[in-house]
């Protein structure tokens, strides 16, 4: 049968212990702190802090500055070098891609201009064109000019093939095209470096590919215009401005080009091929009037294909130029970017280096007086304080004459101004200490009356107050009112169990009226009422036990405090067990509280077995134990209040959590009542109350069926 549901707490047989965790912490503190006591600054660089900010600072700020901008400036240029290889890199498979549209262009107008025998030419190219576009997917921004200018690319093709293509249309879909390639190519967004060679190289580029498309351009209009003998409509305008085109753009690409590059364009334009291209356009320029051209429009494809194909190869080797000196910028970035962190190095040991040497300046004097400091810390100055702590008497009756003893001369240990002031102030240190020593010997009996006296007065208080909620719960029949009302009972036992925990601490023990043996299950119960977060704790299997009437306080308020840990440190939707089994070998009884949040570590269980087991005087752990270990002390000294043979160990949960087990010895344990003897039953008010809590029950394990027991 499923248990956890818990009870109104036995006020009247019950105290409690404050809020402490196993580690993970305690509600029990003390607040201290440390203050510095103030000094006479020492001017100048004759002092410590002067000398050390003299030799390192000023080096490492100005190695920090200077090898920061040098590095920086070194990182970028070679960031600028490497993406501007890349980005030639890309623009040469660009201007690949427009060359074959480029030819393909021209074919398609010369066979809508009824040359038949370009069909198997212009087939060639268009495998060449698909190829150079599966070449462009992942490219991005050249990948989504494919996608908008040419995704009508078979549409135009097949209407060429069957005549049905416009030939105006035809021309200004490629150009459109190969404009936008144009556009999107990087090198005509690369920005300006510093290195001017690089910077006309990128120019020179950009204004042979628009050449070059001028050149392509007139292929295909004068392709279509000889295969038709004629000029129709806009045909001779548009002639004339791609010359102009073209002429523009092979100045400006003169302007910035190299001799060699120069030499190379003048060689493309001076082949025979060139030469009959200039002769056919010199025939052109006479059809202004539309009279008939007599021009062979395969001879003119073939002579300008020769043209186009030349520059393409110039085209390429600026590229190659440029990409050449790409490399060895970024060569040369490598190299100043290395020379600069090898000098950056340099300094910085050089920096260490003299840190070394004022450090050991500074060192030499300073071991005589801290050969003396020790003396005083670890031999001299523990003796006393130690009986001032340990003796009540006043604390000046305790000094000794070698407390009293001088330090050594100061000026034997140094000449450094502070050496001489610290080894001065050393023996007014002492002075000052055991004085402290004292004050906190008397500080510490106060602050334990304090605590004993401020327990004492809460815990009148909070049971005044719980005597008023009984009497107001006696005469309220409504259950919703009634429910309040336990809340407030609830928070009532809480607060006047932290009460009594000021009274554990301070070692005030509060008297302890003899009261009836009681049954486990009902301690159990009466030690989960004590917590906040009660719907959570699931009692497991509880074999009978009856607890003697002095126990059963100290025994509820361990549990309560071992149940409240495990809540406050396990996930919100976990369940804390609590298990009770009677062991007849050892004539023991042991209660296991079971919970699965984030456990703790090995160092922290020591620990808190030392103070569980109280092999720490109670006067050494209340000063010494941090905050979070007061917890520890209070069940400490509610196990040790129990007796021999009381003990509370920790261990892991397996699966991950803490387990804390509490054993009780058989002398704490009276004989079981007859089983068959059940307690009273509730009152309607109290029974409504309690349904509310079945029915959390209920809710928390269909959450989380694996957390119940059966």
């Amino acid at each position: 049968m499923r248990v956890r549901m818990p009870v109104r707490p036995l006020r009247g047989r019950l105290a409690a212990i404050g809020k402490g965790g196993f580690g993970k912490g305690g509600s029990v503190g003390r607040h201290g702190g440390r203050t510095t006591p103030g000094r006479r600054p020492m001017p100048g660089w004759r002092s410590i802090r002067g000398r050390v900010a003299v030799v390192i600072t000023v080096p490492i700020c100005l190695l920090l500055a200077v090898a920061g901008l040098a590095v920086q400036g070194r990182a970028e240029a070679l960031g600028d070098a490497r993406t501007t290889r890349a980005e030639v890199g890309l623009s040469l498979r660009i201007q690949a891609l427009v060359h074959q549209l480029q030819r393909e262009r021209g074919l398609t107008n010369g066979l809508l201009g009824g040359e038949k025998e370009f069909r198997p030419s212009l087939s060639v190219t268009r495998k060449r064109v698909d190829t150079a576009l599966s070449g462009m997917r992942g490219e991005g921004a050249v990948e989504d000019v494919v996608q908008r200018h040419l995704r009508r690319l078979a549409d135009v093709r097949a209407a060429a093939d069957r005549g049905t293509a416009g030939q105006a249309a035809t021309l200004t879909f490629y150009t459109s095209a190969v404009n936008a390639l144009n556009a999107v190519d990087p090198v005509a967004e690369t920005a300006t470096g510093a290195d001017r060679q690089l910077r006309d190289g990128l120019a020179a580029l950009r204004e042979l590919a628009a050449a070059k498309e001028s050149v392509a351009l007139e292929r295909g209009l004068l392709n279509g215009v000889f295969a038709q003998d004629a000029f129709h409509g806009r045909a001779y305008i548009d002639f004339t401005e791609v010359r102009a085109t073209r002429v523009a753009a092979l100045t400006r690409f003169r302007q910035v080009a190299t001799a060699p590059q120069r030499a190379a364009l003048e060689k493309a334009f001076a082949t025979e091929d060139a030469e009959r291209a200039t002769a056919y356009e010199e025939q052109a320029e006479g059809g202004a009037d539309g009279s008939p051209l007599r021009a062979d429009a395969r001879t003119w494809w073939d002579a300008m294909t020769v043209l186009v194909d030349d520059l393409y190869a110039v085209q390429q080797s600026v590229g190659d130029d440029v990409r050449d000196r790409a490399d060895r910028l970024s060569h040369d970035a490598e190299l100043a970017l290395a020379a600069y962190l090898v000098t950056g190095t340099l300094i910085a040991a050089l920096v260490a280096g003299l840190a070394a040497v004022a450090s050991r300046s500074l060192t030499r004097p300073l071991r005589g007086l801290a050969e003396t400091a020790h003396d005083v810390a670890r031999r001299r100055l523990p003796a006393a304080v130690a009986r001032i702590q340990q003796s009540p008497q006043d604390s000046a009756q305790l000094l000794t004459p070698e407390d009293a003893q001088d330090t050594p001369d100061a000026r034997l240990l140094g000449g450094a101004a502070e050496i001489a002031e610290v080894a001065a102030s050393l023996q007014q240190v002492e002075h000052t200490a055991l004085q402290l020593a004292a004050q906190q010997a008397g500080l510490r009996r106060n602050t334990t009356e304090s605590l004993a006296n401020l327990g004492r007065r809460n815990q009148s208080l909070v049971r005044r107050q719980l005597g008023l909620i009984t009497r107001l719960e006696r005469q309220e029949l409504d259950p919703d009112a009634l429910a309040e009302l336990f809340e407030l009972d609830h928070l009532a036992t809480r607060m006047r169990r932290n009460a009594e925990s000021l009274l554990v601490l301070a070692g005030q023990n509060p008297p302890r009226p003899t009261a009836a043996p009681a049954d486990g299950l009902e301690v159990v119960q009466s030690a989960v009422a004590e917590v906040e977060q009660y719907r959570r704790v699931l009692i497991a299997t509880v074999e009978p036990v009856r607890v003697r009437g002095h126990a059963v306080a100290d025994v509820a308020h361990l549990l309560a405090e071992l149940i409240e840990n495990g809540l406050n440190f396990s996930p919100p939707a976990e369940l804390v067990e609590v298990h009770g089994w009677y062991d007849a070998k050892d004539d023991t009884y042991s209660i296991a509280v079971v919970d699965h949040g984030i456990g703790m570590s090995e160092a922290d269980k020591a620990r808190a077995g030392a103070l569980f087991s109280g092999s720490d005087s109670d006067e050494e752990a209340l000063v010494a134990a941090p905050t979070r270990f007061l917890g520890h002390l209070v069940v400490g000294r509610l196990a040790h209040r129990l007796g021999e043979g009381a003990q509370v160990h920790l261990f892991d949960t397996p699966g991950g959590g803490l387990s804390a087990l509490l054993v009780l010895p058989g002398r704490l344990l009276a004989p079981v009542e007859d089983p068959s003897t059940s307690p009273p039953p509730a009152r309607p008010a109290v029974s409504s109350l309690l349904n509310g809590f079945r029915a959390g029950v209920a809710r928390a394990e269909a959450r989380n069926p694996q957390g119940a027991s059966s």
